[in-house]
């Protein structure tokens, strides 16, 4: 049988559910993994690698690869394309009982629509985290909702005060087989390891406080945060003003507010919520939609 035959014959076997949607753009596959720009004393973490359109360009980096599958007719491919490669490993557990690396580590996958939220929870949420970038296809809509200047919740705040989180572009569905109804959008998430320690406590109170008083100005949250009114050059000097609403402040002008008050010598910031202070197990996810 000629090669281009069976790969015919592999991508109609593997898309016949319809909840599933394979990434069939290799230039996207290699530009998922230059934004990431990994190297050899990398690790990289793949989610759901399905046929192996982003392994490979992965492997070609030289980093250390641990490309993770559930389904055991990918898996097996997946292990018999790889058997020569020590630098990629392939794990058969699925996301959901996956503990994410404790040191530096890079995330590369395309997100399941109605697990983006979920997915991204367990990237972007917890502190601390080794994760320094991530490269992500997610749906459109999300991507608009989660990269929002001013986001609509303190979740999604939180992990914009943390990562830098651009949109790099749109995704046509045909970039997919077989293609969704929507479109994609290629998201890069990329860590500030400075919001760490007592910067990160800081600002998590002042998030949870800003969008409970939405309407009250940044000298009302930052005194209910402190228990005291911080002198109004300070908050002046992170280039926000005094008497701005709460509900009109970036994630990263918190941010900056959180650096300048965290090291505060009146103040004790409480600890982090259980759930954010500690590394990333994943919890109740399942399916997915566009796969590699």
């Amino acid at each position: 049988m000629s090669r281009s035959r069976s790969r015919a014959r592999t991508r109609t076997r593997a898309t016949s559910n319809p909840g599933v949607h394979f990434l069939a753009d290799p230039a996207l596959a290699r530009e998922l993994v230059h934004t990431c720009a990994p190297c050899e004393a990398d690790t990289v973490v793949e989610l759901g690698a399905g046929t192996g359109a982003v392994t490979a360009p992965l492997a070609a980096t030289g980093a250390r690869v641990l490309a993770v599958e559930r389904d055991p007719a990918f898996l097996a491919r997946l292990r018999t394309r790889f058997r020569d490669n020590d630098r990629v490993t392939v794990d058969d557990v699925d996301i959901r009982d996956l503990t994410l690396p404790r040191t530096r580590f890079h995330i590369v996958a395309s997100l399941p629509y109605g697990l983006s939220t979920t997915a991204c929870r367990m990237l972007f949420g917890p502190e601390p985290t080794g994760l320094r970038c991530a490269s992500l296809l997610v749906e459109w809509g999300f991507a608009k909702r989660l990269t929002a200047a001013v986001p609509r919740s303190s979740e999604l705040a939180w992990w914009n005060a943390r990562f830098t989180i651009e949109l790099r572009r749109p995704v046509a569905p045909t970039a997919f087989r077989p293609p969704p109804a929507v479109r994609s959008a290629h998201l890069v998430a990329r860590r500030d390891p400075a919001v760490r320690g007592s910067t990160a406590r800081a600002l998590r109170t002042l998030l949870a406080l800003a969008y409970r008083m939405p309407g009250e100005s940044v000298r009302t949250v930052t005194r209910a945060a402190m228990g005291r009114t911080p002198p109004p050059r300070v908050v002046r000097a992170v280039g926000i003003d005094p008497a701005a609403a709460a509900a009109c402040t970036t994630p990263a002008a918190w941010a900056r507010l959180a650096t300048q008050l965290a090291d505060h010598p009146r103040v004790h910031w409480p600890p982090l919520p259980r759930a954010l202070a500690r590394h990333g197990v994943w919890h109740g996810v399942s399916g997915r939609h566009a796969r590699a």
